[in-house]
């Protein structure tokens, strides 16, 4: 708990007041952030957004309130906005990128890469449809399990399951991959 001077220095932008107020309620922050994003690595950025906009508001912050609900309140915020421009981000089908964009970073795979790359597609796409669905939208799509539920319309619980489901068969068929035997 911070104590009267603490939070008098963090109304005035003090290095010292906001330094107090992130040890106290960084960790608040990042989970609210988390929670909401599902991300770290968003919930960083809403963390480090959140504390910016706290300390250029400090000064009207209301030193007789608490400084909890007034930081969740801003953090809760600047998740939302953060999650906003991430739907809003273009995203294009890797099939989609012609080869010669320069944007497209190809490693040139040799032939056992190659035929590794395959088995797996292969073991992904004799799972059944709706495990097929969670891995695809888990590692081709990059989502967390949260929001393949919201996508998919199902339980998180459903997801998880499926999830587990299709990688118990995913390890057991590329089992020889793992081992580095032939399959």
């Amino acid at each position: 708990m911070l104590d009267p001077l603490q939070i008098e220095a963090f109304r005035r932008r003090e290095d010292a007041g906001i330094r107090a107020v992130y040890r106290e309620y960084g960790r608040l922050v990042y989970a609210i952030a988390l929670r909401s994003l599902g991300r770290k690595d968003l919930a960083e950025d809403a963390t480090q957004q959140t504390f910016v906009q706290a300390w250029q508001a400090a000064d009207r912050f209301d030193e007789g309130k608490e400084l909890a609900p007034w930081l969740a309140t801003i953090a809760r915020r600047v998740a939302i906005d953060i999650h906003r421009r991430e739907a809003r981000r273009a995203a294009e089908a890797l099939d989609d990128i012609p080869a010669t964009d320069p944007n497209l970073v190809t490693m040139p795979p040799g032939l056992e890469q190659w035929y590794e790359a395959w088995q797996v597609r292969q073991a992904v796409d004799r799972l059944p449809p709706d495990e097929r669905e969670v891995v695809r939208l888990q590692h081709l799509e990059g989502y967390t399990q949260a929001e393949v539920a919201l996508r998919l319309g199902v339980p998180q619980g459903t997801v998880k399951s499926r999830s587990h489901r299709a990688h118990q068969r995913l390890a057991a068929t590329l089992r020889d991959l793992r081992d580095g035997g032939e399959p």
